[in-house]
């Protein structure tokens, strides 16, 4: 889950290394640090504890300069947030590396190094790849043949970037199971953990594959695969342009990407709906024969996509008729899994690296699923290389490390395979036309919902100074609830759950205080009455109650309950309209409280390790 960039031209490229860190920071802001071969064929590093901004200030005061360099930006796995922690990490005054991800089998490495006499500085995993190498290094071995046999000792999962001062021509990369992408300039070229970094330079990517080894130098760039085989990789352009990347002129990555959601929404259905019929073709070649045969679902996702797919749930179920299971990653890969006779096996990701999931995908291949959908973001990921079936959301990059318009984009986009699916199992054309309707209607309903900030912003006061929040939904809502308290314990750190307002007789109605802030989400649909009755006990409780809800539903502000009108929405789009007010409470607590929004403590964007 950490930043990684690395370049080599014929121009200073401290710069652009300090600029890449600074796009990739959501990806880890613990510490960072870059290291350069200079002018002596020697490595000049400089590293810092905090965030980006505290490498700037420093190499401001010391400069380093040089051709060819890495930097890294950590989310701390192994050892404290130190100096001595913060990577590159350097060996013999002569390799210094950069690594994303854990190598699981660094103990009996390093006690073969301290054997050799080797001293370490540091408490990470990565300083044993560093002294590894150089030992290779030292037995006559070039950099390639180094760090290929250095790769071949590591257990798990780990991106991993090599110069050596003695050789400053090259960068040498590893990839296994974290993402690395090669950015192809005029002249110079370029690596990082993600496309972000390289915006600025360069449009032009190649995606290395699980495995992949590859040789970077100014002018071509070689890349082999785990047999040692010289290989071929595709070489992409990107949609994405560096404005995309940028929050101006917003004050918080986040609030532009919650902004950011109508386009998202309408760019998401572009392709998929044509004519007032959803188009299941879009989903790949094998839509049709897929499709046909599903008599079961299973999903399986993370975090904020967990709840896009709870939502799917219910969406699956009374639209398709398709029994539908939804289970989290890191728990699926560690059970044993029964698998039903025609079951479709779906996975949800941002990224399309979040580690458990990828696991998830590439053990359900081997069980005898009917076949593998993904919904992702991330074009050229490894789930959407490795899934027979792919739905894109249009959400573009998203920078923020608490999710937004991701999942409002994988949100259509499961409605979007619903009705696919519902098609394949007789959806008359007048139902059809009813749902496409609604669905080509969601990016209006929800630049509505975002006329509410203002209002949200007063209502954010009400909240910034409490320690507790729960959220109440039923049907479909209660993810969306689960989501709403999610975003605000995530960038507020108030603690909040959520939970099924039938549920609250069952435990949850002994935490209803004064001092216990209830929110409700409330749509005009068939559940309206039975929630109107759990806020009732809530009330008797002296709870205070925040509800969003529909304006024909009735409901008015009273002593101890406040009303936020929310626009109309059909009950289909519902659960994505009613995202939006909840993403702007959290994001005004957040800054109320003055935490740090877009990069909040402890997490990072990509969940790339276990």
């Amino acid at each position: 889950m950490c930043g990684i960039v690395g370049a080599v031209s014929e121009r200073d490229i401290v710069p652009l290394l300090v600029d890449g860190l600074r796009r990739l920071e959501y990806r880890g802001y613990d510490s960072a640090g870059v290291a350069v071969v200079n002018g002596k064929n020697k490595i000049s590093l400089s590293r810092t504890v905090g965030k980006v901004a505290e490498l700037e200030e420093k190499l401001a005061k010391d400069p380093l300069q040089g051709l060819i360099g890495v930097a890294h930006t950590r989310w701390a796995t192994h050892g404290g947030v130190t100096e001595a922690n913060a990577h590159p990490h350097v060996s013999g005054g002569r390799v210094a590396v950069i690594h994303n991800g854990i190598i699981e089998n660094f103990q009996p490495i390093k006690d073969e190094m301290l054997a050799k006499g080797y001293v370490f500085d540091s408490e990470t995993d990565t300083e044993v790849a560093a002294h590894l190498i150089y030992d290779y290094l030292k037995q006559g071995l070039d950099l390639v043949e180094a760090v290929g046999k250095a790769v071949q000792r590591f257990e798990g999962a780990y991106a991993l970037l090599v110069i050596d001062a003695e050789d400053p021509t090259r960068i040498v990369v590893s990839r296994v199971a974290s993402p690395l992408v090669i950015g192809l300039g005029d002249g110079e070229n370029f690596v990082a953990s993600g496309v972000p970094a390289l915006l600025p330079v360069t449009q032009r990517f190649i995606y290395l594959e699980q495995g992949d080894l590859a040789e970077i130098k100014r002018d071509s760039v070689r890349i082999v695969d785990t047999d040692g085989k010289p290989v071929n990789r595709e070489v992409h352009e990107t949609e994405w342009d560096s404005a995309s990347a940028e929050k101006a002129p917003y004050d918080h990555f986040m609030l532009k990407e919650i902004f950011d959601q109508p386009s998202a929404l309408a760019d998401t259905l572009y392709g998929r709906v044509a004519n007032q019929r959803v188009m299941p073709e879009s989903l790949g070649a094998r839509a049709a024969e897929m499709l046909d045969q599903v008599e079961q679902i299973h999903i399986v996702a993370c975090g904020t996509s967990y709840h896009a797919g709870c939502v799917g749930k219910y969406w699956i179920e009374s639209i398709a008729g398709v029994p539908t299971h939804v289970e989290i990653a890191s728990e699926y890969r560690y059970r044993k899994v029964v698998v039903t006779p025609k079951t479709l096996f779906v996975t949800l990701s941002q990224s399309g690296e979040t580690a458990d999931t990828l696991e998830a995908l590439r053990m359900a291949k081997k069980l005898g699923y009917l076949g593998t959908l993904t919904i992702c973001n991330s074009a050229h990921s490894s789930m959407v290389r490795e899934s027979d079936l792919v739905m894109l959301t249009q959400a573009g990059p998203e920078i923020g490390v608490a999710s937004t318009k991701a999942f409002t984009t994988q949100l259509l986009s499961v409605l979007l395979v619903t009705l696919m699916m519902a098609k394949h199992r007789g959806l008359s054309e007048e139902r059809e036309k009813e749902f496409v309707a609604n669905l080509t209607h969601a990016a209006a309903a929800s630049d509505l919902a975002l006329k509410m900030n203002d209002q949200l912003k007063e209502l954010a006061k009400d909240f910034a100074d409490k320690q507790h929040t729960l959220f109440l939904g039923r049907g479909p809502m209660w993810p969306i609830a689960m989501e709403g308290a999610l975003k605000l314990k995530e960038i507020s750190y108030i603690h909040a759950e959520a939970y099924a307002a039938g549920e609250l007789k069952h435990g949850p109605l002994a935490l209803i205080d004064d001092e216990m802030p209830v929110v409700v989400v409330a749509p005009n649909n068939e559940l309206l009455e039975k929630l109107k009755s759990n806020m009732q006990v809530v009330r008797a409780r002296g709870g205070q109650l925040y509800v969003f809800a529909d304006k024909d539903t009735g409901i008015k502000s009273e002593p101890g309950m406040k009303v936020i009108p929310m626009p109309h929405a059909d009950r289909l789009i519902a659960p994505i309209v009613y995202t939006i007010p909840l993403q702007l409470l959290a994001y005004h607590v957040a800054v109320l409280r003055g935490t740090d929004v877009d990069q909040p403590r402890n997490l990072a964007k990509s969940v790339t390790v276990e």
